[in-house]
């Protein structure tokens, strides 16, 4: 029993140690240089602002849905085991009822949308500035 039980610490040892160098692959998102302008080649625009509001113009925010103009507020968010996203606090009552969209981070400068959770990603923007 003790030779299974060394075992077992064993490969949880090498486990722990191959999984700790791939969290520190992912490059850190700094929330204040997330501000900027970004588009897609759909002719859509997100700008995020220092002051914390963002407007997007020509956005497609629902499969099959025709791009809108939004305005509001953005919030940084990072869960930590999942994926940086900018809360999209939408102002005017929001859009169809929701009152907030999340707009995933690639990196610094590429943020995008997956109106599916689990699915793929649906809009791509790029930093312009």
């Amino acid at each position: 029993m003790t030779r299974g039980m060394g075992a077992g610490r064993w490969l949880l040892a090498v486990l722990a140690a191959s999984v700790l160098p791939l969290a520190g692959c992912s490059e850190a998102v700094d929330p204040q240089k997330l501000t900027g302008v970004y588009r897609n080649d759909d002719g859509g625009q997100i700008e995020l602002s220092a002051d914390g509001t963002f407007s997007a113009t020509r956005v497609t925010t629902g499969e099959g849905a025709g791009p809108v103009d939004l305005t509001g507020t953005w919030d940084y968010e990072d869960p930590g085991a999942g994926s940086d996203f900018v809360y999209l606090g939408i102002e005017d009552g929001g859009l169809d009822g929701v009152g907030g969209i999340q707009l995933y981070v690639d990196d610094q400068d590429t943020l995008y949308f997956r109106f599916d959770p689990d699915g793929p990603v649906t809009a791509t923007f790029d930093r312009t500035d």
